[in-house]
């Protein structure tokens, strides 16, 4: 009889649904991951990229979520189209053989109810390595406008883009690279 009992609570507690992650979509038009560097000491050249997708789940209760970003390598813009297109050359992006950069994560790190920091991976080039988000202004909450849910973030990270194979220039043009991300995604 005892058996039969805790196989019966065990089997109904394994049948009770368990909460599941928000999950929401990238807002490509409030979306911008930009970046710096310097160049030959004078001055910092900056640049956006224009296009970005993806999906991000978040779970507050659990402190926990994941992140799947798309980044269109060809939709750099720094302001200048001969620097652009130098840019998007097999020298530094090479858009034609990748077109996109991805960052993913399954880590994501919480001080008390605000996400703080990423730890996940970004390809750039075919090259993955670990790259580790510091997260500010966090915030989810209803549109003001659509009364939708949202979530949005500013996130920084420093790379060595040479640990991803892009290293013309170095030194002259700086290795470290200052990445930046505003983004806002809707709750689908």
């Amino acid at each position: 009889m005892k058996r039969s009992l805790a196989a019966v609570l065990l089997s109904s507690s394994l049948a009770v649904p368990a909460f599941a992650a928000d999950s929401y979509t990238a807002d490509p038009a409030h979306t911008y991951p930009n970046f710096e560097v310097g160049h030959l000491g004078f001055s910092t050249s900056r640049g956006v990229f224009e296009k970005t997708s993806g999906k991000i789940t978040l779970d507050p209760a659990a402190k926990s979520g994941t992140i799947d970003i798309t980044i269109e390598t060809a939709s750099l813009r720094t302001g200048w189209q001969k620097r652009d297109d130098h840019l998007k050359s097999d020298e530094f992006f090479n858009v034609a053989k990748f077109p996109a950069m991805t960052y993913k994560s399954s880590k994501l790190k919480f001080n008390g109810d605000k996400l703080a920091a990423v730890d996940g991976e970004l390809t750039l080039l075919g090259v993955t390595k670990p790259v580790n988000l510091t997260v500010t202004d966090f915030k989810c909450a209803n549109h003001p406008m659509t009364k939708k849910p949202m979530c949005g973030a500013n996130a920084t990270a420093t790379i060595k883009r040479s640990e991803f194979g892009m290293s013309t220039y170095v030194p002259a043009i700086d290795d470290e690279v200052k990445i930046e991300i505003q983004i806002e995604a809707l709750k689908d």
